[in-house]
């Protein structure tokens, strides 16, 4: 298991377009991964899942994966969420 803890940083949070493109990143690898919010786990592959978690920005977040390329998969979401999804 890989895990890296995160602060959601761009304005608009996980609103749709941001929640699509962390789907998409999430769903380009083989391990499970799961967003840790406030305790409560959503699954990263689920538009529904991550849309319900209602992150803005401020919130810090758990990306947690397991499985052949958990590192890779943490990492690369990580880097989208840093990113602040191309939005200024």
């Amino acid at each position: 298991m890989y895990k890296a803890e995160v602060i959601i940083s761009n304005k608009s949070g996980l609103h749709a377009r941001p929640a699509s493109l962390f789907v998409k990143e999430a769903g380009k690898y083989d391990s499970i991964i799961k967003v840790i919010k406030n305790g409560k786990e959503y699954d990263s592959k689920s538009i529904i899942g991550i849309l319900s978690m209602g992150a803005v920005e401020g919130d810090r977040i758990t990306i947690s994966a397991e499985g052949p390329d958990e590192k890779e998969a943490v990492e690369g979401l990580v880097r989208l969420l840093e990113s602040k999804f191309g939005e200024a």
